[in-house]
């Protein structure tokens, strides 16, 4: 690696980085501005997203300025790294950006719902995991420790009961990283019936959970539907509107009049004897 590459490849995306937080900051300063309640804008989830997003790169700015300013070592240099390790951890949450797209994303929109709407059924999921963790900690230990004979002792093995709850997690959800492996067949036995009440405990709320979500998105998408029709229904009046604008303009006795020999047709396709305008001279 030559000298000065990894300088130069920070400055290019320290370059990126001010373009699209300049932008995020014009846009979210713009929404604000228009916001017709200020109060409410700010207490928008996806707003707060949206300025916690952003806030890191104005506050890194902001300390390196003073780490520059201040170089000379002495006794703020514990208070320096104390500041530098939270700036890094803010600066990790420019991963906030990716929550931007749940604005533009029906997917991301339903899941958040689901997951807001489902709040009791992952608290039941969570104390079944908890109540099955507790029960099947302690059988494995004692199953490697008790009633097996030259089980290997070390860093990864059932040395407490404690430590034996990352492997009832890892197990009863299925993931399974192998770093703790009862040997014994008693282990194996309490292990495969933990791995089998693990994959019975997540399906039991997974149906209520996936209803709740095809709920979430047939309402989300008739949400958008509805505000596309009344989007493209206030365009075509504007554009109506604008036309008679034109020809009152060129035609002074212009004006619309109705129109009782057109038939009138509803949104759910039945029609009606009804009068529409037409625009006619005079």
């Amino acid at each position: 690696m030559q000298p000065g590459e990894c300088s130069q490849k920070c400055q290019h995306m320290f370059i990126v980085e001010t373009v699209c937080v300049a932008w995020f900051s014009l846009e979210l300063t713009l929404r604000f501005l228009q916001a017709h309640s200020k109060l409410e804008f700010a207490r928008g989830p996806l707003n707060i997203i949206d300025a916690v997003a952003i806030l890191p790169y104005y506050i890194s700015l902001v300390v390196d300025e003073k780490n520059d300013s201040t170089g000379e070592p002495g006794t703020g240099r514990g208070y320096l790294d104390k500041l530098g390790l939270i700036l890094r951890v803010m600066r990790a949450l420019r991963i906030l950006y990716v929550m931007r797209l749940a604005r533009h994303s029906l997917g991301l929109q339903t899941l958040g719902l689901t997951m807001q709407r489902s709040t009791r059924e992952f608290g039941l999921l969570l104390v079944f995991l908890c109540v099955a963790v507790a029960l099947f900690s302690p059988l494995v230990h004692l199953a490697e420790n008790e009633l097996s004979s030259g089980t290997a002792v070390g860093p990864h093995s059932f040395s407490s009961i404690p430590a034996s709850y990352w492997w009832a997690v890892i197990s009863m959800t299925t993931v399974g990283y192998g770093d703790m492996v009862p040997r014994s067949i008693p282990g194996q036995v309490v292990a495969f019936s933990s791995i089998l009440s693990g994959i019975l405990i997540m399906a039991f709320p997974a149906t209520s959970i996936f209803h709740m979500f095809s709920r979430s998105y047939n309402e989300l998408k008739q949400e958008h539907e509805m505000m596309y029709k009344e989007e493209r229904v206030a365009l075509l009046a504007d554009s109506a509107a604008e036309e008679v604008r034109k020809e009152a303009e060129k035609n002074p006795y212009y004006w619309p009049q109705l129109d009782t020999n057109k038939p009138y047709q509803s949104e759910n396709g039945s029609r009606a004897n009804q009068p529409i305008f037409t625009a006619t001279a005079c």
